[in-house]
């Protein structure tokens, strides 16, 4: 019951009923990602993403961002692009978690510019 109520209502852990059907009836699939990502595209021209796993709009790899935002630029037509050495592999917003950046990181004492007030 609980899943059925999820599948329904809660449109951040996966797609909901009606992007399911919408994707089924409408869509056609254009590609994937290696992150499992699944890129649609309907008759109409309207593009959407369903994204494997949590929805977060910071999955979507560079490959595919110009295409999901109708910027016309190399990307687009080529999704396979040659990466180098010194490039990054694409990460998903990692605020609020662990490994989110902070100055003081590996310093644990914070050092202040200021004194604070004793009560």
């Amino acid at each position: 019951m609980l899943t059925l109520f999820k599948k329904i209502f809660i449109w951040w852990n996966q797609e909901t009923i009606g992007t399911k059907l919408k994707t089924f009836f409408s869509g056609k699939l254009v590609g994937t990602d290696l992150y499992g990502n699944k890129y649609y595209q309907s008759k109409a021209g309207k593009r959407w993403v369903i994204y494997k796993g949590e929805i977060d709009a910071s999955k979507i790899p560079i490959e595919w961002y110009s295409w999901i935002h109708f910027t016309n630029n190399r990307i687009e037509n080529n999704h396979d692009l040659k990466k180098y050495d010194w490039q990054k592999p694409h990460q998903s917003n990692q605020t609020g978690t662990k490994n989110a950046h902070h100055p003081n990181k590996n310093n644990e004492q914070i050092k202040k510019k200021y004194t604070s007030w004793n009560s």
